[in-house]
C-alpha cells in the first residue's frame, strides 16, 4: 500500500489555517491537531472522516466501566479495553509506516507508534474522566495516570503495559544510555506532543529524499506552533530550494540568515551564501 498524499493546495491552505488558529487557542485540542495533521498529509481525509474519528474515539470511551478506581485501574481498563479487545499495539515495522503517525489511520489500522497510541489511550481515556496525561520519555513515548510523583505508567505499543519502576528506568537507559531522571516523568503539553509527532513525520521524510513534499507540510505545520525550534526556517528553505523553488526557498534563507546574524554572524554569511546559490540556479 502506498502512502498516503497530501490534499490539493486549496485544501491543504485550509488544513494550514485551521491548525495555526487550534494550536494558538486558549485550549488546543490535541485529537483536533493530530487529526489536523492527518488531513495535512491525507488528500482523502475530508470533514466527514475527521468527524468519524472523534466518533470512534467517543465510541471506545462509552465501553470503559464508569470510574473503576484510582490510577492503577484506570491503567488496567484502559489495557484491557484497547490492547486487550481491540487490539491496538505497535510493531517495530510501524516506523517504517508514515501512516503511523496519522491519528485517523492508527485509528483505522490499530497499529502506530509510541506517541500515536499514546494519543489514542489519552483521548479515550480523557471522554471517560480519567486523570490521564502523555509523558515524553527519551526515545518512547508513554501515558501516565494520577499525579506526577505518583503517577502509574502504562505502555500502549506494548498494549498499555502496565510498567515498573525498573521498567520506565529500562526504557529510559535503553534510549539514552543514561537513568531515569524525575523530570522525565512530567506531563507533556499537548502542543509539545503534537510537535513530537511531526518531528517524526519529518524523520520519516528525511530518510525519502522522494517525499520532500511530506518533509515540507510537516516543517510548515511545525512552523505554526507558538514555540518551535527557529532552525525549523532553515530547514524550510532548504526543502523549497530542493523542490525547485529557487527564489522562495532564497527568500527564506536570507530571512534567516537576518535573525542568526545577531547571535553566529560567520554562521549567518554562510547561509547568504546559500541564498546566493538559490537564486544562481535560476540562470
Amino acid at each position: 500500500m502506498r502512502p498516503p498524499h497530501p490534499p490539493e493546495p486549496e485544501r491543504a491552505a485550509e488544513v494550514l489555517r485551521r491548525f495555526a488558529d487550534e494550536a494558538r487557542s486558549e485550549r488546543p485540542d490535541l485529537a483536533v491537531l493530530c487529526l489536523l495533521v492527518g488531513a495535512a498529509a491525507d488528500g482523502t481525509l475530508d470533514e466527514a472522516g475527521m468527524d468519524a474519528a472523534q466518533i470512534e474515539l467517543d465510541r471506545l470511551a462509552g465501553q470503559l466501566p464508569f470510574r473503576p478506581g484510582g490510577p492503577r485501574s484506570w491503567a488496567t481498563a484502559l489495557a484491557g479495553l484497547l490492547g486487550d479487545r481491540c487490539r491496538f499495539h505497535g510493531t517495530p515495522g510501524d516506523y517504517q509506516r508514515l501512516e503511523s503517525s496519522l491519528l485517523h489511520e492508527v485509528l483505522r489500522r490499530r497499529r502506530g507508534l509510541p506517541i500515536l497510541l499514546s494519543v489514542v489511550w489519552m483521548e479515550v481515556a480523557r471522554r471517560a474522566g480519567a486523570p490521564v496525561y502523555g509523558v515524553a520519555l527519551p526515545g518512547h513515548f508513554v501515558v501516565g495516570f494520577g499525579p506526577p510523583g505518583d503517577q502509574v505508567l502504562a505502555d500502549p505499543f506494548d498494549g498499555g503495559r502496565v510498567l515498573s519502576g525498573p521498567d520506565a528506568e529500562l526504557l529510559v537507559t535503553g534510549a539514552t544510555g543514561a537513568p531515569l531522571d524525575p523530570s522525565m516523568l512530567a506531563p507533556a503539553d499537548p502542543l509539545d506532543v503534537v510537535l513530537r509527532v511531526l518531528n517524526n513525520i519529518r524523520a520519516w521524510a528525511a530518510a525519502r529524499p522522494e517525499r520532500s513534499d511530506v518533509a515540507l507540510w510537516a516543517v510548515e505545520l511545525s512552523l505554526l506552533l507558538p514555540s518551535h525550534p527557529a532552525a525549523l526556517r532553515h530547514e524550510r528553505a532548504q526543502l523549497l530550494v530542493q523542490r525547485g523553488d529557487f527564489i522562495a526557498g532564497a527568500v527564506e534563507l536570507e530571512a534567516y540568515a537576518d535573525v542568526v546574524a545577531t547571535v553566529d554572524g560567520p554562521a549567518a554569511d554562510r547561509i547568504r551564501q546559500q541564498a546566493r546559490a538559490a537564486r544562481a540556479m535560476l540562470n
